[in-house]
């Protein structure tokens, strides 16, 4: 028998939340400027998967820089087995939806993370849609 291929949702931190979502999990390091903690409607902050802070500094959310983001990213990840855990057992109970706060939906550091999540450390970068 195959292993299921777990699935997350991309969404933006600031869109409202949808029956569908399910676990809400902002993967941010930092707070969504703006976004009132108290009406967020996020289930759990997991700041520990977020790039570290150096990483998120020098790709400034360049689309250019998406590609090697990503691979420096995914070299981060494999010292975050623990968060990664966590994010794996949320999603074999149902629908986990990946938040972050970036306003490219396209080259964020959600989509690199619901990669590896889905398909391992060599895990290709697509959209949710």
């Amino acid at each position: 028998m195959r292993a299921r291929k777990l699935q997350f949702r991309l969404k933006r931190a600031y869109d409202p939340p949808e029956p569908g979502d399910g676990a809400r999990v902002l993967v941010d390091r930092l707070w969504p400027r703006g976004l009132r903690r108290d009406g967020a409607q996020i289930d759990l902050w997991l700041k520990d998967v977020a790039p570290s802070a150096n990483l998120r500094r020098w790709f400034g959310h360049d689309p250019a820089r998406f590609a090697e983001f990503s691979r420096r990213y995914q070299a981060e990840m494999d010292q975050l087995s623990e968060p990664l855990q966590t994010l794996s057992r949320l999603a074999r109970k149902g629908t986990v939806t990946l938040l972050f706060g970036a306003k490219d939906r396209e080259h964020n550091q959600a989509m690199v993370l619901a990669a590896r999540l889905r398909d391992g450390p060599s895990g290709t970068v697509a959209a949710d849609r």
